[in-house]
């Protein structure tokens, strides 16, 4: 948060804090939901997944098909999580951009099993999926009333009611 003293005491209240990557870890694995964002065909398309942190990488299950045919390819993919605080109003958010793989090796295998994954959606979810992060990002604020919101046009000219 900004602690400039030439900025007002409702400006600051609006500040964006930047996370470091111990925060950013420490989030996610207080989470367990996040949003999958990869490349199909000749566009991006958002799965919801269920997660777990292991050992500086993201794991989930899932089930054959379009998710895992692109999760799995050269592709970058990327990852959002984010929650609030209903008692201090302080909303986050972290983005994870990197690389996935399927979990082949049996050794592995048997440790990404031991992470207790269990998505919401029923049927069958034999593949496990591992997301090696290139950057992560990571942003905490305060959530404002909807009366603090502004845009340019809350100032425009109208006409009266007709």
């Amino acid at each position: 948060m900004s602690t400039d003293p030439n900025l007002g005491k409702n400006q600051q209240a609006y500040e964006v804090e930047i996370l470091d990557h111990h925060e950013c870890w420490r989030l996610l694995r207080g989470v367990s939901l996040g949003r999958f964002a990869v490349w199909v065909d000749d566009h991006p398309d958002i799965f919801p997944i269920n997660y777990k942190v292991d050992h500086g990488t993201l794991v989930f299950r899932t089930a054959e098909g379009t998710k895992l045919q692109a999760a799995t390819g050269d592709t970058p993919v990327a990852l959002e999580a984010d929650g609030v605080d209903s008692n201090t109003g302080m909303a986050w958010s972290v983005v994870v951009k990197g690389q996935a793989a399927p979990v082949r090796h049996p050794e592995e295998l048997m440790d990404t099993v031991g992470l207790l994954l269990f998505p919401w959606q029923g049927g069958k979810k034999e593949r496990f999926v591992r997301i090696t992060p290139d950057t992560m990002t990571g942003r905490r604020f305060k959530v404002v009333p909807p009366l603090t919101w502004w845009t340019p046009l809350d100032d425009a000219p109208r006409s009266g009611p007709e």
